[in-house]
């Protein structure tokens, strides 16, 4: 059985999401041909991690109540994949 990872681990973790949140927004900006003030992109990239730690405890939540923040990404990142496959026909 896999332990969760240390509390340091967590936080590369989140600041791995933290990075590719901010390379999306990048490239929406660049799609986009967009200039978007500092608080806009803050407030976009808060949005998007609260979103990320509701999907974490939403799908790693123990019985006893714990969070594993790993199982949690990992079934988030599935089932968002998954979902895709189903609107675009794939299965």
């Amino acid at each position: 059985m896999a332990q969760a990872p240390a509390p340091s681990c967590a936080l590369a973790y989140a600041s791995n999401a933290d990075r590719m949140a901010t390379c999306g927004l990048e490239m929406s900006q660049n799609a986009l041909r967009l200039s978007w003030r500092h608080a806009d992109v803050d407030e976009r990239l808060h949005v998007i991690m609260k979103e990320i730690h509701a999907n974490c405890v939403q799908h790693g939540k123990r019985a006893d109540g714990s969070v594993n923040y790993v199982d949690g990404a990992n079934i988030a990142g599935f089932m968002k994949v998954a979902d895709s496959m189903l609107a675009q026909g794939l299965y």
